[in-house]
């Protein structure tokens, strides 16, 4: 092992790593069976669903085992003794591999994607971080509310004219605005559009293409994906070019009030003094405006699906907003973190679907994992985060069964550390978790008070992959709740709304950029 070591120099290599030079006694792992030479374990394989794929092999493996395709071997791991040694930042950091590393001609050096000795991850990290403290947060607040007025707006209209609501779709458009207008000043139109803004369509573009291009040969992905990869090209053009327009417009306003953007155009770091490049500025937009919705949608849309199923969940999350929030029309900051009960119902909804499915560590030196498996430096290990958050020994006999008590205090402190991570682990996790907590509790308490959630009888639930995870096709009957608490206070749509067309909360900031945007994951 050390020689390995010493040949690897002071970097680890980039690119893919085959765990057949990083996992000495990789023979100890088990691998499906009818395993054919060259083509490794294709057989059966769901290219569409590779995520789900795993997760029915990891079933049947256990907690740590390995898959090969076109010559590919990796290993993945989901016993929570495994991961908890995988979190060991001393020993363990975050390996930048498989779809990840495909979203870097897009994202490049931004938070999400870059590579841990990248100096630019530091550099924005400290400069982006305090647009996460408490005073930024409640700044959040009010601008989260009026967006959510136009998702309510937008529901009401659709159930007066007898439709169904698109739950994914909608829930997209409400994540894309809140970060595009926080932390951009930016304002997508996602509602007054009958289809998704070409940015989301392009977004979805490039996830997928990230994806498929995990299921193809190396060599023949020219080839196979000729076509896809022309499609690719100009979904990244499309999206770069609407962050170029979005920084030149801030440019030429000579800046705002201090919100995301400002601070990657005009902030230093505090000890340096260094400044992000303008190429790097628009790989931390683009990070922030991709991942910084994309999985807040995710996990909204998989709550209100787990909602509508159980209706006495509903109602219980129903009567604790009305109590905690009373019959004000709006709920305060501090209102939003007392609905403990529906904080439960999401993290439940992410234990079963984290909209971040996975995530990948590396050794930062020559180790042996939980004390089993021997694993030079700069191997890696794919961890399956829904099958970490269905573990038997943690989660007990019956770990698909929607319960929201399982996040009870009592029950949260008797479970082991790092066996529920939505939002990755270590220095790399969700740079914005917090925020993105704050919006979707606040947005499920909003609706879960304006709205009774009915489920078409005959849906069955669906998961669609693009790196990220959500609901697929799933779609809710609403009925409005009579006289809910603080509705008569409510303002009516084109009543009593200010000039700019929206009705304006007390705790709104006057300017749309006036505050940091809640993040994605970096």
């Amino acid at each position: 092992m050390a020689e390995t070591t010493k040949t690897m120099g002071n970097r680890p290599p980039k690119g893919f790593r085959n765990a057949e030079r990083g996992w000495p006694e990789l023979h100890r792992i088990p691998h499906p069976r009818r395993r054919l030479p060259l083509l490794g374990d294709v057989l059966g394989v769901d290219r569409h669903r590779p995520l789900q794929d795993s997760l029915r092999h990891a079933r049947e493996l256990g907690p740590i085992f390995r898959r090969r395709a076109f010559g590919n071997e990796f290993v993945l791991v989901w016993g929570a003794r495994l991961v908890a040694d995988l979190a060991d930042e001393s020993r363990f950091a975050k390996h930048v591999g498989l779809g990840v590393a495909n979203l870097r001609p897009v994202a490049g050096d931004g938070l999400f994607t870059a590579y841990n000795d990248e100096p630019n991850w530091q550099l924005a990290h400290d400069v982006l971080a305090p647009g996460f403290s408490r005073e930024a947060m409640e700044g959040y607040h009010g601008m989260m509310l009026s967006v959510a007025d136009r998702l309510t707006d937008h529901w009401d209209r659709r159930l007066a004219a007898g439709h169904t609501v698109d739950v994914p779709g909608d829930m997209t458009r409400l994540t894309l605005e809140t970060i595009a207008r926080t932390g951009f000043g930016h304002d997508f139109g996602s509602f007054e559009r009958d289809h998704p803004h070409p940015f989301v369509t392009a977004m979805v573009g490039t996830l997928g293409y990230a994806q498929r291009l995990n299921t193809v040969p190396v060599p023949l992905a020219p080839l196979l994906l000729r076509g896809a990869t022309r499609r690719n090209a100009a979904d990244m053009a499309c999206l770069n070019r609407t962050v170029d327009e979005l920084v030149a417009a801030r440019r030429r306003s000579g800046g705002g009030e201090g919100d995301l953007l400002d601070r990657m155009l005009a902030t230093a770091h505090p000890e340096t003094g260094e400044r992000l490049s303008a190429q790097n500025v628009r790989k931390q937009v683009i990070t922030f405006l991709v991942a910084g919705h994309e999985t807040t949608s995710g996990a909204l849309s998989f709550a209100l699906y787990y909602l509508a199923r159980h209706p006495e969940i509903a109602v219980r999350a129903r009567a604790e907003v009305d109590r905690v929030w009373g019959d004000a029309p709006y709920p305060r900051y501090d209102q939003v973190a007392r609905l403990r009960y529906v904080r439960r119902v999401l993290d439940e909804s992410l234990r079963l679907w984290p909209t971040a499915p996975a995530f990948a560590r590396e050794a930062r030196e020559d180790t042996v994992l939980a004390g089993e498996h021997p694993m030079r430096r700069g191997a890696w290990a794919l961890v399956l985060t829904p099958m970490l958050h269905r573990a038997p020994e943690v989660w007990g006999p019956d770990p698909e069964r929607f319960d929201p008590d399982r996040f009870t205090p009592a029950a949260v402190r008797a479970r082991p550390p790092h066996t529920f991570k939505p939002f990755g682990t270590g220095a790399r996790a969700c740079i914005g978790r917090q925020f993105a907590l704050h919006e979707a509790t606040l947005v499920l308490g909003l609706l879960l008070r304006r709205y009774e959630l009915h489920a078409d009888p005959g849906y069955r639930l669906t998961v669609t992959e693009r790196l990220t995870l959500m609901p697929e096709g799933l779609r809710l009957r609403l009925e409005r709740r009579h006289r809910h608490p603080g509705e008569a206070r409510r303002a009516v749509p084109g009543q009593d709304e200010p000039a700019a067309g929206r009705r304006q909360h007390p705790a709104e900031p006057r300017s749309a950029s006036r505050c940091p945007v809640r993040g994605a994951g970096d």
